[in-house]
């Protein structure tokens, strides 16, 4: 895609997503920022999409924020037009915000392999994805207030349904680093895996091959657990049921698992 992103649509609709700023450790500054925000907005209107892989290239999936950019930018991450990060530029969110936010407002699921550090931001973005996948030695922070500030890069509606309240709340507080093996027992992880890209695209295959209308009603109803009533819920299982049962891909999925074959659905 660029110097900062590359997008790789491999078989089955998967897109292997990586940041590849190795020099830096995939460091966010003005120009990382606004490449993730330009492949979140690429991936949406992707054709045949099904399932995205997200990785950092070198050795580190994201080690956060360059600091540089705070001396040289008034409010790092705001959008490419400048502003302030109290403008929502990107829909509900600031640019900063959907770099990692964004992915969750996906269609389809994303897996997020990671490794070596994600330090603040990164620990954001990588909350932004469906599944965590991270190397048992990955290092981990909440890291604003260790530099005097708060997360906002979209962690805090993430992390909700992911960690408990009183354990969040001591790593955001203490911006104590942890490991993968830690991040997994916490919630902020979804698995570990001594190859977490690997593993990210083992699970990805999988998904890939199930009715991609079922996946994509089943994230819709993902995404709204946090901030719907009971009753919202119940009648969104009803009506994303019906948007799908006895559809021709529901049915090839019927036939595909009863004759024992990889199913051959339409996008």
């Amino acid at each position: 895609m660029n110097d900062r992103i590359s997008i790789t649509m491999l078989e089955d609709g998967i897109a292997d997503v990586r940041m590849t700023r190795v020099d830096k450790m995939n460091a966010l500054d003005g120009a990382q920022w606004n490449a993730l925000v330009e492949a979140i907005d690429q991936l949406k209107v992707t054709p045949g999409l099904r399932v995205v892989v997200l990785s950092g290239e070198g050795r580190a999936f994201c080690a956060g924020l360059d600091l540089a950019s705070l001396q040289s930018e008034r409010d790092p991450g705001a959008s490419s037009a400048g502003g302030s990060l109290a403008d929502r530029t990107k829909g509900i969110s600031n640019n900063a915000q959907y770099a990692a936010y964004g992915w969750r407002e996906l269609p389809v699921p994303v897996i997020a392999a990671v490794h070596g550090v994600a330090f603040g931001a990164g620990s954001q973005i990588m909350a932004g994805a469906d599944i965590r996948i991270v190397h048992p030695d990955t290092r981990i922070a909440i890291m604003e207030m260790k530099w005097g500030l708060v997360p906002d890069v979209g962690g805090m509606p993430l992390w909700r349904t992911q960690v408990a309240d009183d354990v969040l709340r001591e790593m955001i507080y203490t911006n104590r680093e942890f490991n993968g093996v830690e991040a997994k027992e916490m919630g902020f992880a979804t698995h570990v895996s001594d190859d977490p890209h690997a593993k990210a695209m083992e699970l990805a295959r999988v998904i890939a091959n199930k009715n991609p209308h079922a996946i994509r009603g089943a994230k819709r109803m993902c995404n709204a657990l946090a901030t719907s009533s009971d009753a919202v819920l119940l009648q969104m299982e009803s009506d994303e049921q019906l948007k799908v049962i006895r559809t021709p891909n529901q049915m090839e999925a019927v036939v595909s698992e009863m004759q024992k074959r990889k199913p051959n659905f339409a996008d």
